[in-house]
């Protein structure tokens, strides 16, 4: 058991696009702190902070992990989540958990779908960040084209603080800009070479030089007139006039590198003690504002030790063997463990279990943090990603997190029977790591489907529901959950006689159905008069209709949007019972359907797409070939524009690869239920001969 070292923290999260080269940083970065003895490979699955079985097989990381080392006298908390599009929903939850972020580009893609979204979540928190430009050891990379990309996509101009020095054609190291020293290393030792400029090396990089010291001139008038007056900012001056920019985010720091041959790490760990902010100078300016549940009044946190306990959960991990961690960044006070605290977002209590300083899969036991550490936090019963524990006698909850809303759906289907409870608990389990997953039983039509983010979610979500929980599934497009109405008024009469031994079963009535408008539902409307049907066997006779709702005529969906009448009948004072006229009023309802001009109807979707006004004549003309009706179009930041479309919910199924395919992934979407529509004719009877085979199907089975 340790106790947390009372040192400096940097709490920061590394972010990319798929291929960025994150991991490898990562590994690289833990190589020159001295935490491990050699990098690892993403190709070899040996890296730290891809560990889990998917992240070996798929060679790309699946779930955010924790780093945590020290270098310089302070502890860094890095957090490493995926990069991949449809894995989202971790860095979105992870970077509200953090002080500041690295940005990762690589210098022969650049910037990518995914991370133009990480960005706005960056900017909305106001993250201070550096940028590192990694790569640049391939043919035909340019760090000044990478830089000026950034700044296309982040609508900042990065400046360079570290510039590539090539020698022989090869990326051999940087020359830093802020210390005019000229920084070798190699793939094959952590330490590195370092030395001032030749004079003919000078001339060469006095360029670098004047364009940095200007930059951070500009960000400070005191600092402006020092310059303008002298001509030049001592090292001091300049270092700090950075740091302040970087806070402050008027600068964003570029670093010039090469993850896997370990050249620009080194100055890109320095940075980050230098010119990151601390808990405490990011809790001064930027405090975690919350509200207290009873007053519901707004309170805040300046992330100082002597305020009262209080921390956000922002990761979820759920083992079979190990049971439960919860990734918690503390924001304010101290905490021991087995303390008994206050879940403000459930309002619950919890017992808080073993903490863990962690590095990748690597545990080690801790007994007490304080404000600014990250832990896991073992065995906490009702906790989720997204909550907020406090002290009770101080509650504060801060903020739900706005998680991306699932887009693609499928139907699971278990091997058995058997295994149906086995991969429903698994599911739910699932829902609990990651909250961009839903699972949820649909009653119509008896399906469990799964939503998620993409295709590549789901399927590692199948993966892990096998490896956790021993449940093997298969996959298919989830149902659409037709509905059947009139558009005529019709009537019939429904019959029961039945003769056997003793009493037999006798039931008439007359039924008049008429359409509804759309939405309405089902009426009924008793009319008898005369006592043409008995008072009591009225509501056996809306029983009946009731029940023949459930299967319509044309493909066995549910009849909405109708009013059935009864306005005559028959009866036997000894053979009439309630389950014949139940009967009788189930017959005549059919009857009168068929003769009703029974139409089919379908779900339709409101949704807004938000894509890149490039892109936004495609996706139009893609939405209007799949039934769309565009009901508006408006103008958004960053040269994007949201398009609000009705689509019915048959034309969506597929839609989520489709939209990246048009828009190369920069758009994205979110639905909701808005009203059922009538099935176009051409489709009606496609549409009536697939139901009729499925149900047979299910039948035969």
């Amino acid at each position: 058991m340790e106790t947390t070292r009372e040192e400096p923290i940097r709490n920061v999260a590394i972010v990319s696009n798929v291929g960025a080269g994150k991991t490898s940083l990562c590994e690289a970065l833990l190589y020159v702190a001295g935490v491990i003895p050699s990098m690892g490979s993403v190709t070899d699955g040996t890296t730290v902070s891809d560990f889990e079985p998917e992240e070996l097989r798929h060679r790309t990381s699946t779930s955010t992990s924790l780093l945590q080392f020290s270098w310089n006298q302070t502890a860094i908390n890095f957090i490493d989540p995926p990069g991949a599009l449809d894995l989202l929903g971790e860095p979105m939850a992870a970077l509200p958990a953090v002080d500041a972020a690295v940005v990762v580009v690589d210098a022969s893609s650049g910037v990518k779908s995914e991370l133009d979204r990480l960005w706005l979540k960056i900017q909305g928190l106001n993250l201070p960040c550096l940028l590192f430009v990694n790569g640049l050891d391939k043919e035909g990379t340019s760090f000044q084209s990478s830089l000026e990309t950034c700044g296309q996509h982040f609508d900042v101009v990065p400046i360079p603080v570290t510039i590539p020095v090539h020698q022989g054609g090869r990326f051999v190291g940087v020359f830093d800009v802020s210390s005019e020293k000229i920084i070798r290393s190699c793939p094959t030792s952590p330490k590195n070479d370092q030395h001032s400029l030749d004079v003919d090396q000078q001339e060469l990089y006095k360029d670098a030089r004047i364009r940095l010291v200007e930059a951070v001139a500009e960000t400070d008038e005191s600092l402006l007139e020092r310059y303008i007056s002298q001509a030049q900012l001592t090292q001091e001056e300049l270092l700090d006039g950075l740091r302040r920019a970087t806070h402050t985010k008027r600068l964003l720091p570029a670093y010039a590198g090469s993850a896997t041959q370990n050249v620009g790490v080194w100055s890109l760990l320095n940075a980050m003690v230098a010119l990151l902010p601390s808990p405490g100078e990011r809790g001064a300016d930027h405090p975690w504002y919350g509200t207290h549940h009873e007053m519901s009044e707004s309170c805040k946190r300046k992330g100082e030790v002597l305020e009262p306990f209080s921390g956000y959960v922002f990761k979820t991990l759920i083992d079979p063997f190990v049971g439960r961690l919860s990734y918690c960044r503390v924001v304010s006070g101290t905490v021991q463990t087995d303390v008994t605290i206050w879940n403000a977002s459930r309002q619950v209590r919890e017992k808080l279990g073993h903490f863990y300083k962690v590095l990748g899969k690597r545990h080690v036991m801790v007994d007490s943090v304080r404000a600014g550490d990250i832990v896991a936090i073992g065995k906490l019963k009702d906790t989720l990603t997204g909550d907020t524990l406090c002290q009770e006698s101080a509650p504060i909850c801060y903020p739900a997190i706005g998680m991306p809303k699932p887009i693609l759906s499928f139907a699971i289907e278990a091997q058995s029977k058997a295994e149906i409870d086995k991969v429903s608990l698994g599911l739910h389990k699932l829902v609990e790591e990651d909250p961009t997953l839903e699972f949820a039983r649909n009653a119509e039509t008896k399906e469990m489907v799964l939503s998620g983010m993409g295709q590549f979610h789901i399927d590692l979500a199948v993966e892990k529901l096998q490896r956790k929980f021993g449940a093997v599934v298969t996959l298919h497009l989830p149902k659409i959950p037709y509905r059947e109405t009139i558009i005529l008024t019709s009537q019939a009469q429904g019959k029961y006689k039945k003769q056997t031994g003793g009493h037999g079963q006798y039931g008439d009535c007359w039924l008049k159905v008429a359409p509804l408008a759309r939405g309405s539902g089902f009426e009924f409307d008793n009319r008898i008069i005369g006592g043409a049907i008995p008072r009591n066997f009225i509501p056996a006779v809306e029983k009946g209709v009731r029940e023949a709702l459930h299967e319509g005529p044309l493909c066995g969906a549910p009849v909405v949007d109708v009013t059935v009448t009864v306005y005559d009948g028959s009866f036997h004072a000894v053979d009439s019972s309630e389950m014949s006229f139940k009967i009788a009023g189930a017959m005549a309802f059919k009857k009168a359907m068929e003769t009703a001009h029974p139409i089919l109807l379908e779900p339709v979707m409101r949704v807004e797409v938000d894509s890149p006004t490039d892109t936004i004549g495609a996706v139009m003309g893609d939405l209007n070939a799949r039934r769309g009706r565009i009901v508006s179009v408006n103008a958004m930041d960053h040269h994007m524009e949201r398009i609000t479309v009705m689509v019915p919910l048959a034309e969506l199924l597929r839609y989520a690869p489709a939209l990246n395919a048009v828009t190369g992934g920069r758009a994205s979407y979110a639905m909701e239920f808005d009203h059922y529509d009538e099935v176009p004719r051409d489709l009606t009877g496609k549409i009536i001969e697939r139901q009729k085979a499925e149900r047979h199907i299910a039948v035969t089975h």
